[in-house]
């Protein structure tokens, strides 16, 4: 209910959802840039780009939907333009180092193994993540009678999550659940700081207007 409310005032300001639509876009991006950072140089398959070119998708997807709204311009991923930008800069990096440091103590991994056993933890958390986040987004969009959707993103994402449990299946075998449960609680934690920046941002804006 928190996050619904968090998102309800957003979504009346089109200034600050502007800069959350940004927030989600440079998210995206960042992750775009970390699956194609993972991808072997000679035997990256169909799906890790697919992924990497569906991701970029996203953050454009996102960054036009900013021009449905009144007003308001975000041209770069700047930290002006964007929402608690040091902990949204940080999410995927910091969940990226620290499911890798599992991986190593956990599994003894390292070199390309790491780099790729990383992309499907880290991808898998974040799918999970998406198919919590936009549904939720895009309740509160219908609601206001928004012009801005997220209908698309989020059945891509559903595909995502299916496949990436494909892929850990094949790649961990039957422990994969146990490695994919540690991912997501990691992230967990990194999504709360986020939302507890995102919740500091609004309650700094109340105080402003009155």
């Amino acid at each position: 209910m928190e996050f619904t409310h968090l998102l309800t005032n957003i979504v009346a300001d089109d200034t600050l959802h502007a800069r959350w639509l940004n927030t989600l876009s440079m998210m995206e991006n960042t992750g775009a840039r970390k699956i194609s950072a993972a991808e072997p140089k000679t035997t990256v398959d169909l799906l890790m780009l697919k992924h990497a070119a569906e991701e970029a998708r996203h953050a454009y997807y996102l960054k036009k939907q900013i021009q449905k709204l009144t007003k308001t311009d975000c041209p770069t991923y700047e930290p002006a333009y964007l929402l608690a930008p040091t902990d949204s800069h940080a999410y995927l990096n910091r969940l990226d180092v620290q499911v890798c440091r599992y991986l190593k103590t956990a599994l003894g991994l390292s070199g390309a193994e790491l780099k790729y056993a990383a992309y499907l933890l880290v991808t898998y958390a974040i799918e999970v993540r998406a198919d919590e986040l936009y549904p939720v987004y895009q309740e509160v969009l219908t609601e206001a009678r928004s012009k801005v959707n997220v209908r698309s993103i989020i059945v891509e994402e559903e595909g995502h999550l299916a496949e990436m449990l494909r892929q850990m299946d094949t790649f961990f075998g039957d422990a994969w659940q146990a490695h994919a449960e540690r991912a997501v609680a990691i992230e967990t934690g990194l999504y709360n700081a986020w939302l507890d920046s995102l919740m500091a941002l609004e309650k700094i804006d109340a105080a402003k207007a009155n």
